[in-house]
């Protein structure tokens, strides 16, 4: 366990945020959970209504891709004045125009759904795999230029209050699925696995220039993931939910290398594991160095996330820590069950006082 009098900031380090009045000592608390330490408490990122402030609600799912960047950030502003972010809450917004934007930026057109589903998919633009080699990165293509846009104008809006978060990144073999659909690109598996080599090295050497042009734009100085984990260097979170249609065998030869090289160049990260079908490669993916945390998803149709705590611990006994989603009254069933050592709560509570009150529970129980 790290001493509490640790948790101090370099003096020649002026970096601020204004709605994060205690982000030295949170992200101090970071970096011990990063190592797998423990400070005095588990992590616990606690949101609530900020005291005194009529609540506002941010900006929708897929808001500035029409290109109204400024009423966005602006409303993504407000909202995040009216939060109370607690513990190690980092005050963050992420943008996106949907889940498949990394297909749209090499080459697929994307199309919004119509009936009040809010979201967006790229539009399948391969029919055979070989003419499509190799698959690059249009510096002009317009919706990399937009998003590009985007997360500037954030940035200049956000700058000393709140965190550009990093993008909703569907890379790797879910980028060939956006762009060859899902049959295609499971008989190509089948039938030409020498042109999914190919193609798998060639979006995987997209995806640090495409993560680092983003940091950039969006001033990520200090990283705040897509998953809201925080590291004043670098993280961001990984996945690969195309994992889930695929054996061991295909898993290790495509995507295994891929989530490997991109956890590599994140430093340390999560990844987002989504449905009972992607266990089957839980052994592999708890190997992958620099992978810290699981995020996961039981899916639609599978039991709640709380009923998953046998699972929790397993990844726990592997040596990762895991993200729970929770309130202030069911955090008190996983800090009973889970090693403190290893969670990363994300926690609501319904008042400022509550979220206060929460954390200090912790620190009297661990």
């Amino acid at each position: 366990m790290i001493a509490e009098d640790t948790m101090t900031r370099d003096s020649d380090d002026p970096f601020h945020l204004s709605l994060k009045p205690d982000l030295a000592e949170a992200e101090q608390r970071w970096l011990a959970f990063w190592e797998h330490e423990l400070i005095d408490r588990p992590l616990c990122a606690v949101r609530a209504p900020r005291d005194g402030v009529e609540r506002v609600g941010g900006p929708p799912y897929m808001a500035g891709a029409h290109g109204d960047f400024l009423p966005v950030a602006e409303k993504a502003l407000a909202a995040a004045e009216s939060v109370y972010w607690g513990g190690e809450a980092i005050p963050n917004y992420s943008p996106s125009f949907g889940p498949d934007m990394y297909a749209v930026w090499l080459g697929c057109d994307i199309q919004f759904a119509k009936d009040g589903i809010g979201t967006s998919w790229a539009v399948p633009c391969v029919d055979n795999l070989e003419d499509a080699l190799p698959i690059r990165l249009d510096p002009d293509n317009t919706w990399w230029r937009r998003t590009l846009d985007f997360c500037a104008v954030l940035s200049e809006v956000f700058e000393g209050k709140l965190l550009v978060s990093h993008l909703d990144l569907h890379s790797n073999m879910d980028t060939l699925l956006a762009m060859r659909g899902g049959m295609g690109l499971c008989t190509d598996l089948m039938d030409t696995p020498e042109l999914i080599d190919r193609a798998m090295l060639d979006v995987r050497e997209t995806y640090a220039p495409i993560d680092l042009a983003l940091r950039e734009a969006g001033g990520m100085e200090r990283a705040c993931g897509r998953i809201p984990a925080y590291h004043p260097k670098r993280t961001g979170t990984i996945q690969c939910d195309f994992a889930a249609l695929i054996g061991p065998e295909h898993f290790r030869r495509w995507a295994l290398p891929a989530l490997a090289e991109e956890a590599a160049h994140l430093g340390s990260c999560l990844m987002h594991y989504d449905g009972p079908e992607m266990l089957v490669h839980l052994d592999d993916v708890c190997a992958i160095p620099g992978l810290e945390c699981i995020q996961w998803q039981p899916g639609t149709r599978n039991s709640p996330f709380i009923g998953w705590m046998d699972l929790l611990k397993r990844i726990q006994s592997k040596g990762l820590a895991v993200y729970v989603p929770c309130n202030t009254d069911d955090i008190k069933t996983y800090h009973r069950e889970l090693d403190p050592h290893l969670v990363f709560y994300q926690c609501s509570a319904p008042t400022q006082k509550a979220a206060e009150d929460i954390l200090k529970w912790l620190v009297q129980n661990t």
